[in-house]
């Protein structure tokens, strides 16, 4: 049972990446699932969810309109778009399955199970 977070890289800035999360041994597909990132020398924060009725809640502002989520029932699979890539954006991203089927307004809600992270690096 678990989650495998993978399509991280190096980038230039204005490029894109596409980062995915897929389950095993478990159904995605009731959790919302939460993406976190943590960048050198800072606390891991809350990026985006994405809810098991594909809402989006976003936790950071300077992401909103460069980046999404979506899922694939069907591969068991969640993915985080990012594009117009900033070198702010450079951290460890991962994936969280979270207890509950809806995301929390205001920050990332319980976490059922973690993803390992997967890097990702935006060059000036």
């Amino acid at each position: 049972v678990q989650l495998q977070a993978s399509g991280g890289g190096l980038v230039k800035a204005g490029g894109s990446l596409r980062l995915s999360c897929t389950a095993s041994g478990f159904t995605l597909e009731y959790n919302a699932v939460n993406w976190f990132r943590q960048a050198p020398g800072k606390e891991r924060e809350g990026v985006i969810c994405i809810s098991s009725e594909d809402d989006i809640t976003y936790y950071i502002d300077s992401v909103k309109g460069r980046f999404t989520a979506s899922r694939d029932n069907a591969k068991n699979t969640v993915y985080l778009q990012m594009n117009s890539l900033e070198p702010e954006d450079t951290a460890v991203y991962y994936c969280a399955a979270d207890t509950d089927r809806t995301c929390y307004d205001s920050e990332p809600g319980v976490v059922a199970r973690w993803g390992q992270g997967t890097q990702v690096t935006v060059s000036s």
